[in-house]
């Protein structure tokens, strides 16, 4: 009964902090409505507020992030639990820890004179047609969304890593056993088992992406921050958390103050939506892997003979 009471701890300081982000938005709320999410103004001069370019770059730079990061962590999860030699395998885990614990102004300030100079280099030398189109046109400052989505990136991997690794440990052995057992090869097995794992997987890869929409000091160090949407790699943007960590404290007027909180409420429901879905996608993996009876993942039929 006493543990059950520390487990309510928990669910009640996340109400409170619901609770409490609502109720220091309400003048916002109350103000602005929907048009706070569909306006493209932040104009704290004239008490004019639009989240959409914060909402965008989040979205941008987090999805951007899961793109780059997604094959990697898949590949280093797969190698540590199916092809690693022993001798290897705590040495690479420790490593991929490591990266989980490295401080996000570490991240920022590596950010800054590593990815900056190498994406404003890599753009002073695309194709002047390449720079023509959209998605590759801005200034060659070197901060924008690519810098953001790569260091982002950086951050995702250990974390859809790990627990795409200890999602691939739970798949039954039988499976790989009976693979092998109808001829197939270790790619296939692989594959059989990745097949079986899928449902961990999708949830590794959204608890990823829960971490990259809430991260802070390392985007806002490289993303430009400029409220603005563009469809460009190269040009400065913003995020819902990096202008919650630059003009809070700028915020001189009561309507300002309640903008900032509304914009880390959305952020706050959003982050705890997307970790929520990934726990119990990996629940519920984990509980029909322990459940289910085994069987084998059906592989691609071979050819007959002619």
């Amino acid at each position: 009964m006493g543990t059950g009471a520390f487990a309510l701890v928990l669910v009640l300081i996340v109400c409170a902090i619901g609770f409490e982000l609502t109720r220091q938005s309400m003048l916002s709320i109350e103000k602005f409505g929907f048009s706070f999410w569909r306006t493209e103004i932040w104009d704290p001069v004239a008490g004019e507020f639009g989240a959409l370019p914060f909402i965008w770059g989040t979205l941008y730079s987090s999805i951007l992030a899961l793109a780059i990061a997604t094959p990697i962590a898949l590949g280093i999860a797969v190698f540590i639990s199916e092809l690693c030699p022993n001798w290897l395998r705590q040495p690479l885990v420790f490593l991929t820890e490591l990266l989980a614990a490295i401080p996000s102004i570490v991240y920022g300030l590596w950010g800054i004179f590593v990815l900056v100079p190498a994406v404003r280099a890599v753009e002073v030398a695309m194709p002047q047609a390449l720079r023509a189109l959209p998605i590759f046109s801005g200034p060659p400052l070197g901060v924008g969304m690519l810098a953001a989505g790569l260091i982002l990136a950086v951050m995702v991997v250990p974390f859809t890593s790990s627990v795409a690794r200890e999602v691939l440990k739970s798949v039954p052995s039988a499976q790989r056993e009976g693979a092998y057992a109808l001829g197939a090869t270790r790619f296939e097995a692989i594959r059989a088992a990745l097949f079986y794992a899928r449902t961990g997987i999708v949830g590794a890869v959204m608890l990823g992406f829960g971490r990259a929409l809430g991260e802070t000091m390392a985007v806002t160090m490289v993303i430009g921050n400029n409220p603005r949407i563009s469809a460009s790699l190269f040009a400065p943007q913003y995020t819902m958390a990096a202008v919650l960590a630059n003009e809070f404290t700028e915020a001189d007027t009561q309507l300002y103050l309640n903008a900032l909180i509304e914009i880390g409420l959305v952020l706050f429901v959003i982050t705890l939506l997307v970790n929520s879905l990934s726990r119990v996608l990996i629940w519920s993996m984990q509980q029909s892997a322990s459940a289910a009876p085994a069987a084998v993942v059906p592989l691609p039929a071979a050819e007959e003979p002619a």
